[in-house]
């Protein structure tokens, strides 16, 4: 039996989009209010979708506990309470601008090096209740 399971978390962060050899005013005509050089923050909220073959012995697709562990340690203590821009690796020294896709696609390669290969795995990322990005797309 195929199916997908869904576990749900939340994150607070500050981030500041900008590309860097552009200058403020630049910046602020694309990115608007969220090229603050002052950054600003969002309530993220987050899905992440298991999909998969039904263990016939244990009738799990996966233990959601063993789901939560990995958010914990490689979504929620990374990004938690964090500046993106200045704290989470993957956007330090400029190497990425942390648009919502860019946080989401960066959440998914976390994920998808501890989760097995034998699950897809898709990440719903809300920056607000209305603007949410998903990767892989489907």
């Amino acid at each position: 039996m195929r199916i997908s399971a869904f576990r749900k978390a939340h994150f607070n962060a500050a981030h500041r989009l900008h590309i860097s050899n552009l200058n403020d005013e630049e910046n602020a005509r694309i990115f608007g209010s969220c090229s603050n050089p002052l950054y600003h923050g969002h309530n993220y909220d987050m899905e992440v979708k298991v999909t998969g073959e039904v263990d016939p012995r244990t009738g799990y697709l996966i233990d959601l506990k063993i789901l939560k562990d990995y958010i914990k340690e490689h979504v929620e203590n990374v990004f938690d309470h964090k500046n993106i821009n200045l704290e989470v690796e993957e956007f330090m020294d400029e190497k990425m601008n942390p648009t919502a896709e860019n946080i989401c696609y960066v959440i998914w390669k976390r994920l998808r090096a501890v989760l097995d290969e034998k699950f897809e795995l898709t990440i719903r990322l809300y920056e607000t209740p209305r603007n949410y990005v998903e990767y892989p797309a489907s």
